[in-house]
């Protein structure tokens, strides 16, 4: 058994970030169009793929997300952080909040510019106040506003299970205070307990895609993967993973949730083989690993960006727009990399924040306000 570094900086953690952050850019890609709708004699088969099934990878993300929250709320499986929940809950924000809002902003504007050539509807329409108001608090889709940028539901979905993984581990820390010989028992009941419901029962209810219990499962299972890397028992954790995933997938098949357990498998997998651990990931791909969020929050707008030129000088050409294709998602990349060293890694206070929060809002008005 390996020693168990980091998770966090596990080469093979990185590789599986960027092939989900591959996948959703280029589901963007084929599903939304217009490049796609040009380009598609070329290769239909590929690109009906991509719009269909390369955004179960949003899943791969999900799962990394609990793993994740678990490493920073629960290192060791019902032993929560001692942090008070508010705390927890507004650092999280904070990181989420400052590149996202920046990206935000950045897709406000470039939606104005390409609005009155590429007519499409990928093309969000021009804000109004309470919508930028709805994203700059991640509860847009709750508030049943439109998008301002095609993925930014994940990032207000990832919000809401943070929280609620807070709230577990601070219902079991009140727990704990009155019953102290159950110590951890509770947050580990309450996690498998949320992950079963949200599997058997929300999950297969499209009703309820915009609240975190739609998507705890994937969230869960995560979070399990990383005390089964903890624990010295690790085929105990499989084994319930398992006995879930196979449950849920026997009661309702989705492909989705068959992603979210084989890749929380691959990171158990990995924490506890050495090999696995040294598996040499190229560089490049480790490094898309690490900045996948801002490429995954700035990619829209590069591609709304890139479309509007090459409809513009190649309104017909299939090939251009493969090529436009290809040119937007390097590029996506690019401005992902400027997004996560000018924006993603630095400490952002809550002051900070809200001062983005009102470059959008001023944005998003100015804009509104000429398409008026």
């Amino acid at each position: 058994m390996s020693a168990r570094p980091d998770s966090r900086r596990i080469p093979m953690v990185d590789a599986l970030k960027a092939i989900a952050c591959i996948c959703i850019v280029w589901h963007h890609l084929a599903f939304y169009g217009p490049m796609s709708d040009v380009a598609r004699p070329l290769a239909p088969a590929l690109l009906d793929w991509l719009a269909e099934y390369a955004r179960m990878a949003v899943h791969v993300f999900l799962v990394i997300g609990g793993f994740l929250a678990a490493g920073s709320l629960a290192p060791r499986a019902g032993a929560g952080a001692a942090a008070a929940p508010l705390v927890q809950i507004l650092r999280r924000y904070g990181r989420l909040a400052a590149p996202y809002l920046v990206a935000l902003t950045v897709s406000v504007l470039v939606a104005a510019l390409v609005r009155p050539t590429l007519h499409s509807a990928a093309v969000p329409d021009a804000p109004d106040l309470l919508q930028l108001l709805a994203h700059g608090f991640l509860v847009q889709d709750l508030a049943g506003e439109d998008g301002l940028s095609a993925g930014v539901w994940y990032v207000a979905i990832d919000f809401q299970l943070f929280v609620l993984a807070v709230a577990v581990f601070a219902v079991d820390g009140w727990l704990q205070r009155r019953w102290p010989s159950q110590a951890g028992r509770a947050a580990v009941l309450l996690v498998l307990g949320v992950a079963l419901l949200s599997l058997l029962v929300f999950n297969r209810d499209a009703g309820y895609d915009d609240t975190a219990f739609y998507f705890f499962g994937s969230y869960g299972l995560g979070m399990m993967a990383w005390w089964a890397g903890r624990s010295a028992r690790p085929g105990t954790w499989v084994a319930v993973m398992l006995a879930i995933g196979v449950a849920a997938l026997a009661l309702d098949w989705r492909g989705r949730l068959a992603t979210a357990l084989a890749a929380a498998l691959i990171l158990v997998a990995v924490q506890h083989s050495a090999r696995l651990q040294g598996w040499p990931v190229p560089r490049a791909l480790q490094h898309l690993g690490q900045m996948s969020y801002s490429v995954f929050l700035i990619h829209f707008p590069v591609c709304l960006a890139v479309a509007a030129a090459v409809s513009r000088l190649w309104p017909a050409a299939p090939a251009a727009h493969a090529l436009g294709m290809l040119a937007a998602f390097l590029l996506s990349v690019a401005a992902g990399s400027a997004l996560h060293y000018g924006v993603e890694r630095r400490a952002h206070s809550l002051r900070t924040v809200a001062v983005l929060l009102a470059v959008l809002v001023a944005c998003g008005w100015a804009v509104g306000r000429l398409a008026g």
